[in-house]
C-alpha cells in the first residue's frame, strides 16, 4: 500500500507535481515506520498522517477533467476510494487530492517528448554509487518502476497481468536482494511481467542468463519450434556446427530446461518475439570450449566446439537476402530490404523498380532508416495506416486517441504489386513501418507473427545506475485493433523449415515470389 499510495501522490499531489518535496527521500523516511506497523490499519493511519504533514489542498482552478469521448485506457483509481481497504481518514484524503488535481499540463517527474508525446521522466536519480545490498533504495526501484508503468504506460492493460499483484510479488524479492547481482535479476524479473518487448532492464544484460562474455560463431533462429544453427560467421569444419544443425543442449544441460529457467528475465510481448530474443543470447556463455549437442538430420551427434569473444550487446539478427539494399531478382521482380535502405533514395528505389510487376520489402530485421517515405510513392491518394495513443499528463494513466497516421501520395508512384516480408525479427519502428506498407492497396504480407512491441519508448531510470524501456505510446491499426503483443500477423502465413536451413533456401522469399505472377 505504501508503493502504491506513494506513486498516486508523486503524480497527483500538488506539492508533489510541483517539486516542492524529495520524494525518494519521503518514501525513504516513511519506510520504517510503515515496516514496523503491526496492522494494516496501524500502516494506514501513518500515511494519512504523512499527508496532513504535506499540508492542506487548496481547491483546484481550473481543475482537471477525464474526457471520456476519445480516452482509450482509463486510469486506475477506483481504489483510493475504498474505504474497507484506506480506512476512511486516508481514502477521503486521497479521494479529495484526486479530485483537485490541477488542469496545468505540468508534472515535476514527467514531461511529454516534444514531437511523439510519449512520457519522459524526469528529475528521477539514478543513484550510480549505491552500495549494495540497500533495502531501502532497492525497494525504491520497485516502487518508481512500479507506477511508471501503471501510470505511464499505454499497454498496462495488454499486459494480461494483475498489475498490483505483480507488485506485491516483488516487493520482499527486490528488497531483500542480498548484491547488485542479485538485486538486477529480481528487477529484471519484475521488468518482465509488463509483457513489453521494449522492457527490459537494458542496463543489465550482463547478468541475465546464460552469463559470460564469449559466444558461439554461429546465429540461432527457431524453425519448427526448434533452436537451429541459422548462419555461421565463419565456414564449417570438421566437428563444428553446420546451418540446419538442431542445438538439442549446451554444455550438457538441456535446452528445452535451459530455456525454461531463462525465461523469467526475458522481457517480450509474445512467443515470436522470446523466441527471437533468446536466440540471440542462448549460446553465450564462458569463454573455451563447450559442448553442443545436436540433432543434424537423424543423426545425433555431440560436438566441443568454442566460444568466442563477443561485443556487449550482441547484434540485432536479421533474415532478409545478402546484398545491397535494392536488388533486381528477375526483370519482373524487385527487392528491397530495410535493414540497408535509407529514406532519401525512395525515389531512385521506385525508379529502379518501375517496369518490375512486384516490388518485395523485406523488413526480416530492423531498419536502417524511418521508410515511410517510401510508402508515400506506393498509394494514389490519402491513406490511414495507423492510430496511436498519448498520455495525459493532467491524468495520469490516461491515454487518448490521436488523428490516424496516413501516408500522403507522391510521384513516381510503382503501380506494381506490393508484398511485404516480416518475421520475429521485425520489432517496434519495424512493425509500425510494415503497417505503412500493409495500407497499400492489395498488397500482401507474407512470413509470420513479429514481436508484437511498438511505440515510442520511455526510459526509466532506476537506483543503482540501471535503467529499463517500456513502450510509450500505444499503436493501433486505423480501426483501432491493436498491435502490441499481436504483432504483425501475414496474410500468407510461411516461415523455414529445418531442411530449408539446411538446404540454404529463404522459404518466406518463395512463398512471396509464389504471389507475383
Amino acid at each position: 500500500m505504501l508503493g502504491r499510495v506513494w506513486g498516486f501522490l508523486k503524480y497527483h499531489h500538488p506539492g508533489v507535481t510541483t517539486g516542492e518535496f524529495n520524494w525518494d527521500y519521503e518514501l525513504l523516511h516513511m519506510l520504517p515506520a510503515i515496516a514496523a506497523a503491526p496492522d494494516s490499519h496501524s500502516a494506514n493511519e501513518k500515511l494519512s498522517q504523512w499527508i496532513v504533514r504535506m499540508g492542506p489542498i487548496q481547491p483546484c482552478s481550473p481543475c482537471a477533467e477525464l474526457k471520456e469521448a476519445d480516452l482509450q485506457q482509463k486510469p486506475d483509481v477506483n481504489w483510493v476510494g475504498d474505504r474497507a481497504l484506506l480506512g476512511d481518514a486516508l481514502s477521503s484524503q486521497l479521494v479529495n487530492i484526486y479530485k483537485n488535481r490541477r488542469a496545468n499540463g505540468k508534472q515535476f517527474y514527467v514531461e511529454l517528448m516534444p514531437a511523439a508525446h510519449n512520457a519522459k521522466l524526469t528529475n528521477e536519480p539514478a543513484y550510480k554509487d549505491l552500495k549494495f545490498p540497500d533495502a531501502g533504495y532497492q525497494l525504491l526501484a520497485a516502487f518508481r518502476f512500479w507506477n511508471a508503468a501503471e501510470y505511464w504506460s499505454p499497454d498496462r492493460e495488454a499486459s494480461g497481468e494483475d498489475w498490483p499483484r505483480v507488485l506485491e510479488d516483488a516487493i520482499g524479492a527486490i528488497a531483500l536482494a542480498k548484491s547488485k547481482d542479485e538485486y538486477q535479476l529480481k528487477l529484471m524479473e519484475m521488468v518482465a511481467r509488463l509483457h513489453d518487448g521494449h522492457a527490459n532492464l537494458l542496463s543489465s544484460l550482463a547478468v541475465r542468463p546464460p552469463v559470460g562474455e564469449c559466444r558461439l560463431s554461429v546465429q540461432i533462429r527457431f524453425a519448427e519450434n526448434e533452436p537451429v544453427v541459422f548462419r555461421l560467421d565463419d565456414g564449417p569444419s570438421p566437428q563444428s556446427l553446420q546451418a540446419g544443425d538442431v542445438i538439442t543442449a549446451i554444455g550438457h544441460l538441456p535446452v528445452a530446461k535451459l530455456m525454461s529457467d531463462w525465461k523469467p528475465y526475458y522481457g517480450a510481448s509474445n512467443e515470436a518475439g522470446l523466441l527471437n530474443e533468446t536466440a540471440r543470447y542462448m549460446t553465450r556463455g564462458d569463454c573455451g570450449d563447450v559442448n553442443i549437442s545436436v540433432r543434424r538430420k537423424d543423426e545425433k551427434l555431440s560436438l566441443t566446439t568454442a566460444r568466442q569473444a563477443s561485443a556487449k550487446r550482441i547484434p540485432l539478427l536479421t533474415h532478409d537476402r545478402p546484398g545491397s539494399a535494392f536488388q533486381m531478382l528477375s526483370p519482373d521482380v524487385a527487392y528491397l530490404k530495410l535493414s540497408a535502405a535509407k529514406a532519401p533514395d525512395s525515389v531512385h528505389y521506385v525508379e529502379a523498380a518501375a517496369s518490375a510487376k512486384a516490388l518485395i520489402i523485406d523488413i526480416r530485421g530492423y531498419p536502417s532508416d524511418f521508410m515511410v517515405e517510401l510508402a508515400s510513392h506506393l498509394v494514389s491518394k490519402e491513406t490511414p495506416f495507423a492510430r496511436a495513443t498519448e498520455p495525459d499528463l493532467n491524468n495520469p494513466g490516461a491515454f487518448h486517441w490521436v488523428h490516424p497516421e496516413s501516408i500522403t501520395p507522391k510521384l513516381p508512384l510503382f503501380r506494381g504489386k506490393v508484398i511485404i516480408l516480416v518475421d520475429e525479427s521485425a520489432m517496434s519502428s519495424a512493425e509500425f513501418q510494415a503497417m505503412a506498407f500493409r495500407a497499400v492497396p492489395k498488397a500482401v504480407v507474407v512470413g509470420s507473427r513479429t514481436a508484437g512491441a511498438d511505440g515510442n519508448v520511455t526510459q526509466v531510470p532506476l537506483p543503482g545506475g540501471l535503467f529499463t524501456l517500456m513502450s510509450g505510446l500505444g499503436v493501433f491499426y486505423p480501426d483501432k485493433s491493436p498491435t502490441q503483443r499481436v504483432g504483425i500477423v501475414p496474410d500468407v502465413v510461411a516461415g523455414p523449415t529445418i531442411e530449408g536451413i539446411r538446404s540454404g533456401r529463404d522459404e518466406v522469399l518463395e512463398a512471396a515470389l509464389k504471389l507475383v505472377h
